[in-house]
């Protein structure tokens, strides 16, 4: 896990607790010795959002945002202990990946600036939100500011991360593999614990369905 994730913050050209090795310029051969191997070469780091003119399809981007809209999905604020304090953002993009291992996955933008903190620790705690909770995903979609000013939390069990008051449920997960999608990125975590408060849950989901929230009914 940790290895995974110092590739891809190496990748990005964030800062990691370990130091890269300065390269050393081999000697000169003599015409009578073999010469010397060529020390590696650091590959150019790739752009944050890598994405070329030839691999972007024929579409409108406003029609493909309202064509998906279509699809109802839940709500979940994604948080990392860190410093100077902790972070996290709203993600729709989560979802279950396998029981065994128990694995969950969410998407994050590539251009995000709370995933290289996230990715730092390594660790996050999915808090999945009830249909009161608008509020608190307004507060976790916007860039910059300390989201979790007046927002009450406890701490994950085995990782750490912020769990959030209230929440209908928690999945605290460790950070298994990082995939590049597009603008995007796939993040896979390993699932250490989880649970459930059933006096939230009582209220039912919070659900998003073409760029408003609601409330499930059955």
């Amino acid at each position: 896990m940790a290895a995974t994730v110092v590739r891809y913050l190496r990748s990005v050209g964030a800062p990691t607790t370990a130091a890269a090795p300065s390269p050393t310029t081999a000697a000169a051969p003599s015409p009578t010795t073999a010469a010397a191997p060529s020390p590696a070469t650091t590959p150019p780091r790739p752009a944050l959002r890598a994405v070329r003119e030839d691999e972007r399809a024929p579409l409108d981007p406003a029609e493909f945002r309202s064509v998906l809209g279509h699809f109802a999905s839940g709500v979940t604020i994604i948080t990392a202990p860190g410093e100077p304090g902790p972070a996290g953002f709203a993600c729709q993009s989560f979802a279950s990946l396998s029981l065994d291992p128990p694995l969950v996955t969410f998407m994050v933008a590539r251009t995000s600036t709370t995933w290289p903190r996230i990715a730092r620790a390594g660790v996050f705690c999915v808090n999945v939100l009830g249909a009161g909770q608008g509020d608190l995903c307004r507060g976790f979609a916007v860039s910059g500011g300390d989201k979790f000013a007046g927002v009450p939390y406890a701490t994950a069990p085995v990782t750490g991360s912020p769990r959030l008051t209230d929440v209908p449920a928690w999945i605290d997960c460790t950070v298994q593999a990082v995939h590049t999608g597009g603008d995007h990125l796939i993040v896979v975590g390993r699932v250490e614990a989880l649970g459930t408060d059933p006096a939230a849950a009582e209220s039912g989901p919070l659900l998003f369905h073409r760029g408003a929230f609601g409330h499930f009914r059955p």
